[in-house]
């Protein structure tokens, strides 16, 4: 039997919570959050819409609940969303957008990952009464498929700008927002000003075991608290998953360097291959994307083999992901053994 450590570079979902974030959720006081009275649960709230500088927030089970109770409280059925086809809400949501909410995506390929003003306006339907009408902006930050790009502040009040030209609403899916902050030494706040709804992930790099976060005003955040209730989103005693993103948010925000820092250590080693080519973003977070010279399910293979494991993106595409419980350690020797891997492909 092979007693080789595996490192687990698949997703920033496999954090776990630790002994002090246990013992918050043991300790948390609860009542029942469909009414309104489950305390833990609204301090949580009330605290994520003050860093995001919005009126009010609710909590949800998941990032791909967040962002379609989003998209459903801001359009109609028969709407269109304008969306990079990239972006999480087109590749992994189940279309969700479509089925639920009954609105149409228009897809834009936009390198960067958030459209330029010029790209949304020419997105944007003629009032004309055979096409959907164009309602909603949809962005994502930091961008998962674009190589974990961050996206500042300037580039989102760009499209933002041109969408509220068109009449139209602006939400930003910010599963891995606090990471974008961090890498552009910003604050989450700033980064959404322009964004009427954000949704943010707790349960990724943060550390907490479950749920995300709807900010928006009062209005959207109540429109989407019955989308949440009409898709079962409802979850009672929530508190003592309340109490683990509170902990999260109070404890695994400012290390978040370190993660950027080890991604930064495996995409040199990966980049160092010949025949490998990195898909760097101008502003890396938490994920190294790379181009391989060959298949990346063969890689995903020989690299498990070495005690490895990553994840395969679809062609030659393969993904490397740092979070909280990958030490600066396992990141060194992870790319040792991808560098050998990689190399042994290559030749």
């Amino acid at each position: 039997m092979s007693t080789t450590r595996v490192i687990d570079l698949r997703s920033d979902t496999f954090t776990v919570p630790d002994d002090g974030m246990r013992r918050a959720m043991a300790a948390a006081e609860v009542g029942d959050d469909v009414w309104g009275e489950d305390p833990t649960v609204n301090r949580l709230e009330e605290h994520v819409a003050a860093l995001l500088g919005k009126q009010a927030a609710m909590y949800v089970p998941s990032g791909t609940m967040g962002n379609l109770v989003s998209v459903c409280a801001q359009t109609r059925p028969g709407d269109e969303i304008v969306v990079d086809r990239e972006s999480h809400l087109v590749v992994y949501e189940v279309a969700g957008a479509a089925v639920v909410g009954g609105v149409q995506m228009r897809h834009l390929d936009p390198a960067s990952g958030v459209p330029s003003a010029a790209e949304v306006d020419a997105a944007v339907r003629p009032a004309d009464v055979h096409q959907p009408i164009s309602r909603l902006l949809c962005l994502e930050n930091t961008h998962n498929r674009r190589g974990g790009a961050a996206l500042a502040a300037s580039l989102i009040a760009a499209a933002a700008g041109a969408a509220r030209r068109h009449g139209m609403r602006v939400h930003c899916d910010g599963a891995r927002l606090f990471n974008a902050a961090a890498a552009l030494d910003s604050t989450p706040a700033d980064l959404v000003a322009q964004c009427d709804s954000v949704s943010v992930c707790l349960s990724k790099g943060l550390g907490a075991p479950v749920g995300s976060v709807v900010a928006a005003g009062a209005e959207t955040v109540a429109e989407a608290r019955r989308w949440r209730k009409r898709l079962g989103g409802g979850m009672r005693q929530a508190g003592i998953l309340a109490a683990a993103g509170l902990y999260a948010l109070e404890h695994n925000v400012e290390r978040l360097h370190e993660d950027h820092a080890n991604a930064r250590l495996l995409a040199d080693a990966l980049g160092d291959v010949p025949g490998v080519r990195l898909q760097l973003p101008e502003v890396p977070t938490n994920i190294v994307l790379a181009l391989c010279p060959r298949p990346a399910v063969e890689v995903v293979e020989l690299a498990a083999a070495a005690g490895v494991l990553v994840t395969d993106m679809g062609g030659p595409l393969l993904r490397c992901m740092t979070y909280l419980g990958i030490s600066r350690d396992d990141a060194r020797e992870a790319a040792s053994r991808l560098h050998g891997v990689l190399t042994q492909l290559a030749a």
